[in-house]
């Protein structure tokens, strides 16, 4: 299990970068991790441009799954409207790439976020 606070878009890159080589570690392939990397940076860049906070990840590779979490207070009043966006919208197609990578989104009682991108 990976856990770190980000806040700042730099220092959500190194951290990243750190997880995405725990996932190698861990035996995950070049796919899953593109994915679990995307994911997060969508996520995390919602909380740190939309909140101003910092965010607070985790991140697990199960048998079947890759387990990510994202948490600020910031979140609770963030709207998760993962419906495809008008083509020149300005915002929404982050949260709409998410939802393609992810076979579950759960929202926590304190507003963080839980995506499981499968296997």
């Amino acid at each position: 299990m990976m856990k770190f606070k980000v806040d700042n878009l730099k220092s959500m890159n190194t951290e990243l970068k750190l997880f995405s080589e725990y996932l190698r570690l861990c035996g995950a392939d070049d796919d899953d991790i593109f994915a679990s990397k995307l994911v997060s940076c969508e996520l995390i860049t919602n909380v740190i441009r939309h909140g101003g906070d910092e965010a607070l990840f985790t991140g697990i590779l199960t048998c079947d799954n890759i387990v990510i979490t994202v948490a600020a207070d910031s979140l609770k009043d963030l709207d998760l409207n993962f419906c495809m966006p008008n083509a020149f919208a300005e915002s929404g197609r982050g949260l709409y790439i998410v939802r393609s990578f992810c076979k579950e989104i759960e929202r926590g009682e304190c507003g963080e976020i839980k995506v499981t991108i499968k296997r």
